[in-house]
């Protein structure tokens, strides 16, 4: 390298201004074009450290030192069993801290790299339904007399299967919001609750849902299984056919079609939306057995046998849904 300089010192000119100026820029050239200098990365060991130290300072109760440390070092772990208990910690100090952000963040990766997991599983389910408690705490400590917070009060009640209390909360919300969506649906769906259901009133408010919202795929579900049980499938068809194509992802409108269209005698008009079906739902005997009684109605016997096959064979691992619908 020396004697490379020294002959481009020779060749520039060297001890002239001009010399000295072309040495520096081809000196800089080398510079440029060696290896530049990778920084090391933090040993793994002291990520584990941390990651320990965090889970040591959780188990402590003192989660406002522990959370910056474990959030830190959670990222960085290769070590599986080190970082479960590393971001499940994170999870019970943001949750004890009520940093609502970190806590789903730390659900997110617990169930993404942890699937299955019992605990996980667990912690989620605890964990979110004590959110959702925070939450519908400060909507009634913020705005009481919202339509929200009401809506909210007579869900419970409708959990509760106490009607009439729900009932009369739905109805204030609808005194207050004449136009909300989603309240005449649940009225109905009330109605229907009852012992015996109330048909004809149910009917009305999935009709009054319907002038509110023209879209609400599962009011017309429900105007479907109305007509279908009182076995007027030209009405239950035109229903549900409109149900499945508001929301194409609406499993069960596909599945109710295709029963209306087989007890309507459309065998061939029934093929297409239970195929639709067992795509989405390849585990339901109830499926495969109405598209096995399309495919025998219209003399596609090799198709009609795997269906009844496979219906077999789902009624085998789900008893629940082995007996078929009439």
């Amino acid at each position: 390298m020396r004697a490379l300089l020294f002959s481009m010192t020779k060749f520039s000119g060297a001890g002239t201004a001009r010399g000295a100026i072309f040495l520096l820029c081809f000196c800089g050239l080398l510079a440029a074009s060696s290896p530049a200098q990778v920084p090391s990365k933090a040993p793994v060991a002291d990520e584990a450290s941390s990651a320990e130290r965090g889970i040591s300072l959780a188990g402590k109760g003192r989660c406002r030192e522990a959370l910056p440390v474990l959030k830190k070092a959670a990222a960085h772990l290769t070590d599986k069993q080190l970082k479960y208990r590393a971001v499940m910690a994170t999870a019970r100090c943001a949750m004890s801290l009520d940093q609502t952000e970190t806590t789903v963040e730390a659900l997110l990766v617990l169930n993404r790299e942890f699937p299955h997991d019992p605990d996980v599983l667990y912690s989620t389910t605890h964990f979110y339904s004590e959110l959702a408690s925070r939450a519908a705490q400060e909507l009634a400590a913020t705005a009481p007399t919202s339509h929200q917070a009401e809506q909210l009060e007579a869900e419970a009640f409708e959990s509760q299967q106490n009607w009439d209390r729900a009932m009369a909360e739905y109805r204030k919300i609808l005194e207050q919001e004449p136009k909300l969506s989603g309240i005449h649906y649940r009225v109905g769906r009330i109605f229907l609750s009852k012992s015996p259901p109330e048909v004809d009133s149910a009917k009305a408010e999935f009709d009054e849902e319907l002038k509110i919202d023209p879209d609400n795929a599962s009011a017309e579900f429900m105007l479907g299984e109305i007509a279908r049980q009182a076995g007027q499938w030209d009405d239950a068809v035109g229903h549900f056919s409109r149900a499945s194509k508001l929301d194409e992802g609406f499993q069960e409108a596909y599945l109710a079609l295709g029963m209306s269209l087989n007890l309507a005698g459309k065998f061939s008009e029934a093929i297409g939306p239970l195929q639709s079906y067992i795509k989405m739902q390849p585990g339901d005997p109830a499926g495969h057995y109405q598209l096995a009684t399309a495919y025998t109605r219209t003399g596609h016997k090799v198709e009609a046998e795997r269906e009844m096959a496979l219906q077999r064979e789902m009624s085998e691992k789900n008893p629940q849904g082995a007996q078929a619908p009439k």
